[in-house]
């Protein structure tokens, strides 16, 4: 197994990790934001990191593979759909942000596998899932630094906030709200570009 794909695997299995934390209770405070919410970041950040590094040894030392082609979105799928339900459990994100995410999800990997079944080639993502995951994983890292728990989606609409709170609220909101318009349009993509896969069905 290559590097990238080595560093894929690494990124899937951090997220059991961050996962976990929550049932630690870590709630002790610092800047105003829990412990547990500290580890969680740093281990996404890191594991947002690999994402990074995968894709860019693969290209660079022509090591892509379909393997990790088929591999590194389901990475990223586990990751930033793991870190928004541990915000949806927080109370912290509205349930419907994921719900869309996930059926984009399905949808793609129903025309990944019908796509490989058909010829063997595997679809790659689009420059509107690029531009899906990076601004997920921005909003999530600001997310997690939420600071006194303000409501995150939008929230500096609905209260009174100090300046680093509202800053932060505001990146968080539209990076999120970018994300999810780029969910979507990343799936209408996959949509359009695959339905002759259908053609004899």
């Amino acid at each position: 197994m290559n590097l990238p794909n080595k560093l894929t695997i690494i990124r899937i299995c951090l997220v059991p990790v961050m996962v976990i934390i929550p049932f630690l209770g870590l709630t002790n405070e610092i800047f105003g934001i829990e412990l547990q919410f500290w580890i969680m970041n740093f281990i996404f950040i890191i594991a947002s990191i690999t994402d990074k590094l995968d894709g860019s040894i693969a290209r660079s030392k022509n090591l892509v593979t379909n393997f990790g082609k088929f591999l590194d979105p389901i990475a990223d799928k586990i990751l930033v759909l793991a870190a928004m339900l541990i915000l949806v459990e927080k109370q912290m994100l509205p349930a419907w942000i994921p719900i869309i995410v996930l059926t984009r999800e399905f949808v793609v990997s129903a025309y990944r596998l019908i796509a490989v079944e058909q010829g063997g080639k595997v679809i790659a993502a689009s420059n509107w899932g690029k531009l899906k995951t990076v601004t997920q994983m921005i909003a999530i890292i600001f997310a997690f630094i939420n600071i006194n728990g303000t409501n995150i989606f939008f929230g500096f609409i609905h209260g009174n906030l100090t300046f680093p709170e509202l800053v932060i609220n505001m990146i968080t909101s539209i990076m999120m709200l970018i994300s999810v318009f780029s969910t979507i349009f990343s799936g209408w993509d996959y949509i359009k570009g695959g339905k002759d896969l259908f053609k004899d069905r």
